[in-house]
């Protein structure tokens, strides 16, 4: 059995190395990879970008393969699963049409209002001087999120006018995120938890996977800019069958449902970021048509069913006779990355360590940004590594993690030290999810 990974982040590194973790599978390419997917055995890089949607189905067809995961949300935007489907190939994602959810933040908002799905209060401006008008009768702080696919960059909390204004004039006039289109939601500022809920979909059938928790910020103690990600963990003891079943009950069924309606109508994976109100009340934050990263590292770290069959049974159409099995530990990703990340950052910088950590079969270092130079491993984005690991408590995983961090060492490296600290304050002896 052969399979084509599309990407080259983390995320995509694990989704190759738990795939590989089968006995059916003979050869994984990976589009167009990174340093660890490189020397995965049953991995093998390609030199094709991600977003070369022609040379990839020609790929597809001359290694007869069986069928394609698509990573990031980049070729799901420009209609890679369309494509695919065009021409026969089986492939596990969203078409273009479905994939608005993700990456039309305009489109997700009118979804969720018309199937009653609760998220935040929002206003859709087209326009830079009606929006600052009503930001200025606004009460502080508000959220600003520009419409389409900005990388995880495109939403700004304003503390006061003056943010709101630069923010606005960037997205509408500036074009920072060079998005053709033109407009920007503003929402009301909702306070709580927020959790990541996964689930593999295949048109009406659902399979959760796993809830998770991502921290956004740069910085320990949640300072700083927003990133794509800096560590998660997996499960988050805030989600109690109580409120798992709000979730389920006001959130993802009425969703599936929603999506059947509008033939938003896909095989693949649903990323829900849900916001949890002081009581207890479960809201939409965001879409993802695929996994997060880096969730993804966290989740399928700690699943000990066999992922293939879960994306064969979801393509195949008998997903409902699956469920997924869950190592009960507590599994976190602790990301590495170069100094100055979220903002301009050096590439290129030799990584060393990376083979003298006294890791284990409970801990793996998953590639987010590297490349194979003259057999030297160099860094070649902002969030480097992701550093994963099984544990009892969230104290016995950032001690684990944390050491193993340590002794990976290129210039300008860091990470946060408190990846979990949140759940220290709502865990329980509850049953986690």
């Amino acid at each position: 059995m052969k399979i084509l990974v599309i990407g080259s982040g983390g995320r995509e590194h694990a989704i190759s190395w738990k795939i590989a973790q089968s006995s059916e599978v003979k050869k994984i390419y990976v589009a167009p990879g990174n340093g660890g997917t490189f020397l995965e055995p049953k991995l093998r890089n390609i030199n094709i970008a991600s977003v070369d949607i022609q040379k990839l189905i020609s790929f597809a067809k001359e290694k007869r393969i069986l069928f394609t995961i698509v990573g990031p949300e980049e070729p799901l935007y420009y209609g890679i699963v369309d494509a695919f489907m065009s021409e026969n190939l089986l492939i596990f994602g969203p078409t273009k049409f479905a994939a608005q959810l993700e990456t039309s933040k305009v489109f997700a908002k009118k979804f969720l209002k018309k199937y009653n799905i609760p998220s935040a209060k929002y206003k859709i401006f087209y326009n830079k001087d009606s929006a600052i008008q009503y930001v200025k009768k606004k009460k502080f702080p508000i959220v600003i999120k520009a419409d389409g696919l900005s990388f995880g960059k495109g939403v700004k909390i304003a503390y006061n006018v003056e943010e709101a204004e630069k923010f606005i004039e960037d997205v509408l006039i500036n074009k920072i995120f060079n998005i053709s289109e033109s407009s920007i939601l503003i929402e009301e500022m909702l306070y709580g938890e927020e959790i990541s809920f996964t689930l593999i979909i295949n048109k009406t059938s659902i399979m959760p996977l796993a809830i998770s928790q991502d921290h956004k910020r740069v910085g320990s103690g949640d300072i700083g800019n927003n990133t794509g990600g800096m560590g998660a963990y997996s499960p988050v003891s805030l989600v109690t069958y109580k409120i798992y079943h709000k979730i389920m009950q006001n959130i993802i069924y009425p969703t599936i449902s929603g999506m059947i309606k509008e033939n938003l109508i896909y095989t693949g994976i649903l990323y829900v970021g849900i916001l949890i109100d002081k009581n207890f009340q479960p809201y939409v934050i965001e879409f993802n048509c695929r996994f997060g990263d880096p969730e993804a590292q966290t989740i399928l770290f700690r699943m000990k069913s066999d992922f293939l069959s879960h994306i064969l049974s979801a393509i195949f159409g008998n997903l409902d006779t699956q469920s997924v099995e869950l190592d009960y530990r507590y599994s976190m990703g602790l990301i590495l990355a170069t100094s100055n990340y979220p903002e301009s950052y050096p590439i290129g910088l030799n990584i060393s360590g990376l083979f003298s950590q006294n890791t284990t079969s409970e801990s793996k270092i998953f590639h987010c940004a590297t490349k194979i130079n003259q057999k030297q491993i160099i860094t070649n984005g902002g969030r480097v590594l992701c550093v994963t690991s099984l544990g009892n408590s969230i104290e016995n995983l950032q001690e684990i993690t944390n050491g193993i961090a340590k002794l990976v060492h290129w210039n300008g490296k860091f990470f946060r030290k408190d990846i979990g600290h949140r759940e220290k304050f709502y865990c329980t002896s509850d049953k986690k999810i």
